[in-house]
């Protein structure tokens, strides 16, 4: 039997895993290996920072999903990429030999490159910093508020939109559900009692959509008052400010923060990253050096932006490849990204985006409605109480066509 190793169980790794899981014990063997012991539903974590939703709805318990379905699940770091010999190296536990590899890791989120943060600054980007994050929230009686995504930087090995910023869409959740609960169940008024300002490294907001999206969401910026800072690149957080390279501060009682992303050092000290970490693929998810490894989600060096939805696809890509190089023919789907997601806005209000505009296709919708907001809910539930399944393929394709209509 061959072995199939995976690295990383978020969104793509778990993907991976369901999709290619009906092999196991009869063609292949599956190890699945990550650093914790429960996998995040990333999705849910600004109702944890806003809403004080319950963290264990936001965790998979990892052990019991994977062996319960066939697999060997290792609660370890890696510390080693060996492929040549494709051998895998743990911090703890022997070394694991592979014959396929797939690297679902993630991308790493980089709080400390921003001086300040750990003291001043907040984020929403894994289940720590979300739980910190509706703390101080609860004792936040008003003042200036300012919220941004950090600037990351990529590697060049492959032909991807060189976005400035990772993904801003939680930006607008920051934004939009503070304003919303601030407002609705502390009684604090905009202007007099408090302010949002949001910034973005790039020269426009949004920068992985086109104009429509970008507009609807514009829209209700303006509506609440909340304004926007193009251009600035955060170098550092104060105490009551907020710096950026251009030299220029704003004054800032709250910083809620994307951090930049960087690959996990492994991949860069084991030399199957670019020249920045991330692993180079072609659109068949196969690496481009090692054919027998696969990649998906954050850390392929294709995903712009970084985004559940692309690993996602990504996730469907990878596992095709892979089916067929074990002896299924199975068709492989062309990669055909697009950014999907739901912005939750406080309360019963919710902007649902899809588009494909940065990679030259002609969708670019927005649909602002309470609907958007119950399709978030019930993705999210859907999501935990199958342990990270995703939804069937018929259901994401029936999806699709609702989105479509819309």
């Amino acid at each position: 039997m061959k072995h199939v190793v995976i690295l990383g169980a978020g969104f793509s790794g778990l993907h991976l895993f369901y999709k290619i899981r009906h092999l196991i014990n009869k063609t292949i063997t599956v190890t699945v290996i990550d650093s914790r012991s429960h996998s995040l539903l990333k999705p849910s974590l600004p109702e944890v920072a806003f809403d004080g939703a319950p963290i264990d709805h936001s965790l998979v318990p990892l052990r019991h999903s994977l062996e319960s379905k066939g697999a060997t699940f290792l609660e370890a770091e890696v510390t080693h990429i060996d492929p040549a010999e494709c051998v895998v190296t743990l911090s703890q536990g022997d070394p694991v030999s592979y014959d396929y590899l797939a690297v679902t890791m993630g991308a790493v989120k980089d709080y400390d490159a921003i001086p300040g943060f750990r003291e001043y600054g907040y984020s929403v980007c894994d289940d720590v910093q979300a739980q910190r994050l509706w703390e101080r929230i609860k004792t936040f009686n008003g003042g200036a508020v300012v919220t941004g995504s950090s600037k990351s930087v990529w590697g060049s090995r492959v032909d991807a939109p060189p976005l400035i910023a990772p993904c801003e869409g939680p930006i607008g959740e920051i934004m939009f559900m503070l304003d919303h609960y601030l407002i609705h169940e502390k009684g604090l008024k905009r202007k007099q009692d408090f302010s949002i300002d949001v910034f973005t490294p790039g020269s426009i907001f949004f920068e992985d959509v086109g104009d429509t999206p970008r507009n609807a969401v514009g829209a209700v910026m303006q509506k609440r008052d909340i304004a926007l800072h193009p251009e600035k690149v955060l170098t550092e957080i104060g105490k009551d400010h907020i710096a950026f390279a251009d030299g220029t501060t704003r004054a800032c009682d709250l910083a809620i923060i994307i951090p930049p992303y960087r690959a996990p050092q492994v991949l860069r000290d084991s030399e199957i990253g670019d020249e920045k970490g991330f692993i180079p693929t072609d659109e068949q998810m196969r690496h481009l050096d090692y054919p027998n490894i696969f990649s998906a989600g954050d850390v392929n060096a294709l995903a712009q932006p970084k985004l559940g939805h692309i690993a996602i696809i990504q996730a469907g890509i990878a596992a095709a490849t892979l089916l067929n190089d074990l002896g299924e023919s199975v068709e492989i789907p062309p990669y055909e990204p697009e950014v999907f997601c739901i912005m939750n806005m406080g309360g019963h209000d919710a902007t649902m985006i899809v588009s494909d505009h940065l990679y030259g296709g002609p969708t670019d919708k927005a649909f602002h409605s309470p609907i958007s907001r119950m399709m978030k809910w019930s993705f999210d539930s859907y999501l935990y109480y199958n342990k990270g399944h995703m939804p069937p393929d018929m259901a994401l394709e029936m999806t699709d066509k609702i989105l479509k209509i819309l």
